[in-house]
């Protein structure tokens, strides 16, 4: 439905590029409309940096409370704004931002996202857990930082590059104290641990053509295993069937979308007592996708 603008209509939005497929758009304007929000969101396409900067300015000038960030601007926006959340410091990375007071205010929704959706759709708490965890990016890092602060025991970062796997690690050692942190390359030596690991989560971009493999050997997952991928589409990924083929339970990335966008509403709007509706984002999403935006 197309929102109602007026003279009092605030604005909120999503920075990246591309942002031809987001489903953005139709999930915080179906929570817009059942919460009654008089607020729009709609997509900021930022083709580079010094067009980035232009946009802040302009964001800043206009009634935004707030908006999201995604590829390939999470850490450039991180360095623009006057305050950051603890853990997207940790994370290394803004997605969500808070324009309150007359400043910028950077958050990473991204774990906590992922957190909710593994406790909502898959019964998941990472206390006391093994987790293995694909790539060693940006998605990779707000889920380390989440999982740890959720008290895992053990997190393996796998990637094909051990050096940067390596550094994720040493980055947050010091501050997520308390869990065990392993950097391997992803390769025949690892499969001992993904087979050992109660969580497996592509933090890879490895899935999003359809025509991709899974990252990693089909034959090394098992059931009883939740596995978690962060890519999302309108057919499930290889390690997603993978993962169900063996008897695990396998989540996609749309739950984390949903409730990563859910928690931007929730800190733009502060009130604790009206939340985000989860389950009016999910059916728009899915919506979404079923017309192929």
């Amino acid at each position: 439905m197309t929102p109602h603008l007026d003279g009092s209509t605030q604005l909120a939005g999503l920075i990246g590029w591309p942002l031809t497929h987001t489903l953005s758009p139709a999930m915080h304007n179906a929570a817009y409309e059942a919460m009654g929000l008089n607020w729009v969101y709609m997509p900021l396409a930022v083709r580079d940096g010094a067009t980035l900067t232009r946009a802040i300015a302009g964001i800043r000038a206009f009634p935004f409370v707030g908006f999201n960030v995604t590829m390939p601007y999470k850490r450039l926006v991180l360095n623009m704004c006057d305050e950051v959340a603890t853990q997207a410091q940790l994370a290394g990375s803004v997605n969500t931002v808070h324009l309150r007071d007359g400043k910028m205010i950077g958050y990473n929704t991204d774990g906590r996202g992922l957190l909710e959706a593994l406790t909502s759709d898959a019964g998941f708490d990472p206390a006391g857990r093994e987790i293995v965890i694909l790539g060693a990016g940006g998605g990779a890092a707000a889920a380390l930082v989440a999982l740890a602060l959720g008290h895992a025991k053990r997190i393996a970062v796998l990637n094909r590059s051990e050096d940067r796997a390596n550094a994720l690690i040493e980055r947050v050692r010091e501050r997520l104290r308390g869990v065990e942190l392993i950097a391997l390359p992803l390769d025949p030596r690892a499969e001992d641990r993904v087979r050992a690991a109660d969580l497996v989560l592509n933090a890879t971009p490895v899935g999003m053509s359809v025509e991709d493999p899974s990252p990693i050997p089909v034959t090394w997952l098992r059931s009883g295993q939740v596995v978690a991928d962060m890519v999302y589409g309108a057919q499930p990924t290889s390690l997603v069937r993978a993962a169900r083929d063996a008897g695990a339970v396998a989540l996609d990335g749309l739950g984390m979308l949903v409730c990563q966008g859910a928690m931007s509403i929730d800190i733009w709007h502060g009130e604790a007592d009206m939340r985000a509706p989860r389950d009016v984002m999910r059916a728009a999403a899915l919506a979404a996708l079923g017309e192929g935006v």
